[in-house]
C-alpha cells in the first residue's frame, strides 16, 4: 500500500524504490516472505503496463492531433479512473489501514480522475467556452505523469562493498551515495553487477508503515518551487494515524499523534521545524551538503544521515539548519502511518523516540554558537523551542517522578501554584482534541497513557546518558508492523501497578494531613494509571507479561556438555546403543 500510494504521485520523472534491508539468509521462512516481498515490484509493473500505454497514446494524440484531443483524453480518464475503481474493490478491507487506502488513496485519485473525463466530455469544441488545445495537452500529461513511475528495488546487503551497519539510516545511506552514477558491485558470492542510479533534483522518503495521498508530491513539490523557498531544504507532512482503532490504546496513541500535526505547524511558525521522519521531500542539494565520507573497517562509508542516536530524523534536522537549510511542514494532512495497536508495540516505538534527544542537544547548542559567531544568530524562540523538542521527554519524566516521589515527604510541593501552571496546558490539549475530532474527556486518558509510559521513557532517557558517557550506540529496534500482541517487558508493566498502589497511599496520607490539593492529585492519578492498565493494556495481557517476565527470570538455561574426543570418535551407532538417543539442547 505504501509502495502504491507513492507510485500514483502526479510528478515527473518519478523512480520509486523499496529498500530491502534484510541480508541473504538460508532461512526458509524469511526467504519466503523476501520473495514474496520482491514480487510486490513485479506486480505494480505489471498492473501499471495498461494503464500506462493508454495514457501515453492519449497524450500522443493530443500532441500530434488537436482535433481528436480532446475525445481521447477524456476517454482514457475515464477508463482509468474504472481501472482504479476496480482496483480499489479488489482490495482488503481486514482493518482500517486497508479501508484508508482503498478509500482515500485509490478511491480519491479515481473520483478526481473520473470528474476530469466527465468534464472534458462535457466542453464544448466551439466559441468561448471550448477548452485549448493547450489546456487538452496539460491535461494528458499530467494523467501520464501520474501512470508513469519506475518502480524497483535496491538490497544494500547483497553487495559487500556497501555497509551492512544495522541502522535504519544505514540503508537510506547506502542507496543515496549510489545516486548519479553506475556502479560496478559484487554480490556476496562475488558475481558482478552493474547497479546505474541515475539523478534527481529531491528524494521523497517514506516509511514502509505510511501511505501518502495523491496530491502529497504535487504540493509540496509546488511549495519547495515557489519564490522565496529556496532555502527550504526539508518538507513534510507531519503524518497523522489512520482512522477507525482496533483497540483502546491505538486510539489515544493517535490522538497524541495527531495532536503533535498542530504542534509541528507552530513549531514551523517559529522556525523550529524538526523532520519527523515518516515522509519527507528533500531538496537533493541539502543532502549534497550533508555528504560525509567516513572509514569503517578500512573501507569508505558514505553517510548523508549520520545515524548516531536511533532518531536519525531528528538528529539529521539539526545538521539541515547548521547548513544554513530551512525545515517546513506544509498545512495540510496529506499522510498517514499506522499506530501501534497493542502496549508492547507501542512501548518499541515510544522508548525509541525517547532514546536521543539529549544526545542532540550539544549539536544544537553549537549550532546555535556558529549562526550567532556568522552573523546568522538562531531566534529566541526558535531555539528554546527545538530545546524543548529535544529535551522535553527527559524533563517530563523527570518531573512526574518528582512528583510522584517528593510528593510523600513534602506535601506543599502540589499546590494551587502548580495547578495553576499546568490547567492552561490541559485546557489547550483538550481543546485541540476536540478540533480533531476526539473528545475533550480523552485528555484523562491520554494523561494515564502518559503514566503507563513513563518508566519506557526513563529507559529511553537512561539509554542516551549511557551513550553519552559509554560511547556505544544503541540498537536500532524496529516498531512490529504485523502480527500477533507484542509482549512489553515485566518491569514496564509493573512500574504502572507500582504508581497506582504508591499514589493510593499518598492520597490517604494526605488526607489524614490535611494537605487536600496533593490529596486530590495522588488519586487522580492512581484512578487513571489504574484506568490506563485496565483499558489500554488489559488485566489478562498484564498478568501474562507479567508471568513471563517472572518465568524468564528464574529459567536457567542449560548448557550443552561438550563432546570429548573418544565420544567424538565412536560411531554414531555405538553412541546410540551405549547412552541412547540424547536430543540436542538449546543452550
Amino acid at each position: 500500500m505504501a509502495l502504491w500510494s507513492v507510485a500514483l504521485q502526479e510528478v515527473p520523472q518519478l523512480r520509486v524504490v523499496l529498500l530491502l534491508d534484510d541480508p541473504p539468509t538460508d532461512d526458509p521462512a524469511i526467504r519466503d516472505r523476501l520473495a514474496r516481498t520482491r514480487a510486490i515490484i513485479d506486480e505494480i509493473r505489471l498492473e501499471l503496463t495498461g494503464p500506462r500505454e493508454l495514457a501515453r497514446d492519449a497524450l500522443a494524440v493530443a500532441e500530434s492531433s488537436p482535433a481528436d484531443a480532446r475525445a481521447a483524453v477524456a476517454a482514457a480518464y475515464d477508463t482509468v479512473a474504472r481501472w482504479m475503481r476496480e482496483r480499489a474493490a479488489l482490495e482488503p478491507r481486514d482493518g482500517h489501514a486497508e479501508a484508508f487506502f482503498a478509500d482515500r488513496v485509490l478511491g480519491s485519485l479515481a473520483d478526481e480522475l473520473a470528474a476530469v473525463g466527465s468534464a472534458l466530455e462535457e466542453a464544448s469544441d466551439d466559441g468561448d467556452e471550448a477548452v485549448s488545445p493547450a489546456r487538452v495537452r496539460s491535461l494528458a500529461r499530467r494523467l501520464a505523469r501520474t501512470l508513469d513511475a519506475d518502480v524497483d528495488m535496491f538490497e544494500r546487503k547483497r553487495f559487500s562493498e556497501l555497509s551492512h551497519e544495522p541502522t535504519k539510516a544505514g540503508n537510506l545511506n547506502a542507496y543515496l551515495a549510489l545516486v548519479g552514477g553506475i556502479h560496478r558491485l559484487h554480490d556476496l558470492d562475488g558475481t558482478e553487477r552493474i547497479v546505474e542510479v541515475p539523478d534527481c533534483d529531491a528524494v521523497i522518503t517514506l516509511d514502509a508503515d505510511s501511505m501518502l495521498l495523491p496530491e502529497y508530491a504535487a504540493r509540496l513539490v509546488h511549495a519547495l518551487e515557489q519564490p522565496g523557498n529556496e532555502r527550504v531544504g526539508v518538507i513534510q507532512t507531519p503524518y497523522s494515524s489512520y482512522r477507525g482503532r482496533r483497540s483502546a490504546i491505538e486510539r489515544l496513541a493517535g490522538a497524541t499523534t495527531d495532536l503533535q500535526h498542530l504542534v509541528h505547524q507552530g513549531l514551523t511558525a517559529f522556525d523550529a521545524t524538526f523532520w519527523v521522519g515518516a515522509n519527507a521531500v528533500i531538496r537533493w542539494a541539502t543532502l549534497a551538503d550533508l555528504r560525509t565520507i567516513d572509514t569503517v573497517d578500512g573501507r569508505p562509508v558514505v553517510r548523508f544521515l549520520r545515524g548516531r542516536t536511533v532518531i536519525e530524523d531528528t538528529e539529521a534536522s539539526i545538521d539541515v539548519i547548521s547548513h544554513g537549510w530551512k525545515l517546513v511542514n506544509y498545512p495540510e494532512r496529506l499522510s498517514y502511518s499506522a499506530t501501534p495497536p497493542d502496549f508492547g508495540t507501542l512501548v518499541v516505538q515510544r522508548r525509541r523516540w525517547a532514546n536521543g534527544g539529549l544526545l542532540v542537544l550539544p549539536a544544537l547548542w553549537r549550532t546555535a554558537a556558529a549562526r550567532r559567531s556568522a552573523g546568522r544568530p538562531m531566534g529566541v524562540w526558535g531555539f528554546l523551542l527545538r530545546m524543548n523538542y529535544l529535551g522535553s521527554i527527559a524533563w517530563v519524566t523527570a518531573g512526574l517522578l518528582v512528583l510522584l516521589t517528593v510528593v510523600p515527604l513534602n506535601g506543599d510541593l502540589v499546590s494551587v501554584v502548580l495547578v495553576l501552571i499546568a490547567l492552561p496546558y490541559f485546557v489547550e490539549m483538550a481543546h485541540d482534541l476536540k478540533v480533531l475530532g476526539y473528545r475533550r474527556r480523552d485528555i484523562v486518558g491520554v494523561y494515564g497513557l502518559n503514566l503507563l509510559l513513563l518508566a519506557v521513557n526513563l529507559a529511553g532517557t537512561v539509554g542516551s546518558v549511557v551513550q553519552a558517557f559509554t560511547g556505544h550506540r544503541v540498537a536500532f529496534a524496529r516498531t512490529p508492523k504485523r502480527g500477533e500482541r507484542t509482549p512489553a517487558g515485566a518491569l514496564l508493566v509493573l512500574a504502572p501497578l507500582v504508581i497506582a498502589v504508591a499514589s493510593v497511599i499518598v492520597a490517604v496520607r494526605s488526607f489524614s494531613e490535611g494537605s487536600w490539593i496533593a490529596a486530590a492529585f495522588a488519586l487522580f492519578t492512581a484512578i487513571c494509571v489504574s484506568g490506563a492498565v485496565i483499558r489500554l493494556i488489559g488485566v489478562g495481557n498484564a498478568v501474562a507479561d507479567l508471568w513471563n517476565g517472572w518465568l524468564e527470570w528464574i529459567w536457567v538455561p542449560v548448557e550443552q556438555r561438550a563432546t570429548t574426543a573418544s565420544e567424538a570418535k565412536a560411531p554414531a551407532w555405538r553412541r546410540v546403543l551405549d547412552d541412547g538417543h540424547l536430543e540436542p539442547v538449546n543452550a
